[in-house]
């Protein structure tokens, strides 16, 4: 059984993936990629995930990146980072394209992959003391598009620049004002306020969500919205979760919304 990244769901619909290295500050190797591609691809299909929470195993981190000590087995030379580089940009790109609401819960270091992996999150919780930078300029290292672009999507082309120009480290605070962070919380809080933040978002209706992201996705895109693109934002009022939701506040009761 492959335990690099846990899995666990609540009784909320809640899926909480833990990536498990805290010996080595949950840097990840290509396994773990692999695995996490693999298992974004299982619960995007997956109609019954109301909220994705990735979290780091332990105190220590996040994630401090990649693992440097499996370089001379897989990243070696071009013709290695290329077939590991299509790894790591799969499990990116279905993060970013999870139809499900995704949440970075962030303790400790969170620096190089770790730093895009939480980027391409939608969003990003992290405890006061919690690091944040991409120091790989010391390792000679590129940034590659799919990596790079979580990053500027997130913050901006200057903030992108100064992260990899620089390589320096920085705290929750700075994060926070350069827009990386949507939260700052005590140390000891942040996988309750994590856990909080998840169930907010699983209360909601499910296809609400993911239309919202859906939505945002689409204004990102300099095209502009056709009529039928616009109509869509009205399909709500087609759907069962509706009904429950208007129907719930009017009893001033709790909706208990069901997906359809």
């Amino acid at each position: 059984m492959d335990d690099s990244i846990l899995l666990a769901r609540d009784d909320q619909h809640i899926v909480t993936l833990t990536l498990n290295s805290p010996d080595k500050m949950n840097a990840m190797n290509l396994g773990m990629w692999q695995r996490l591609g693999d298992l974004m691809q299982q619960l995007d299909a997956d109609d019954t995930v109301r909220c994705i929470v990735v979290t780091g195993a332990g105190e220590r981190a996040f994630s401090a990146g990649a693992d440097i000590e499996e370089f001379p087995q897989t990243r070696l030379n071009k013709t290695q980072a290329l077939a590991y580089g299509k790894v790591t940009h799969r499990a990116m790109q279905a993060m970013a394209q999870s139809r499900h609401p995704t949440l970075a819960v962030i303790h400790g270091a969170c620096v190089g992959g770790g730093l895009e992996l939480a980027s391409v999150c939608d969003m990003r919780i992290c405890g006061e003391s919690s690091r944040f930078g991409a120091p790989i300029n010391r390792l000679g290292l590129v940034m590659s598009y799919g990596e790079l672009s979580g990053l500027v999507n997130l913050a901006g082309r200057a903030v992108a620049l100064e992260i990899v120009l620089e390589g320096r480290v920085f705290g929750a605070a700075e994060a926070l004002q350069k827009g990386l962070i949507n939260r700052v919380v005590a140390d000891a809080a942040v996988r309750d306020e994590g856990q909080a933040a998840a169930r907010r978002i699983a209360l909601g209706a499910p296809l609400v969500a993911r239309w919202h992201k859906r939505f945002v996705q689409r204004l990102e895109q300099p095209q502009p919205l056709t009529e039928a693109e616009q109509e869509q934002a009205y399909d709500c009022f087609e759907t069962e979760d509706f009904r429950i939701g208007y129907q719930a506040f009017l009893a001033k009761q709790r909706p208990q919304f069901v997906g359809r």
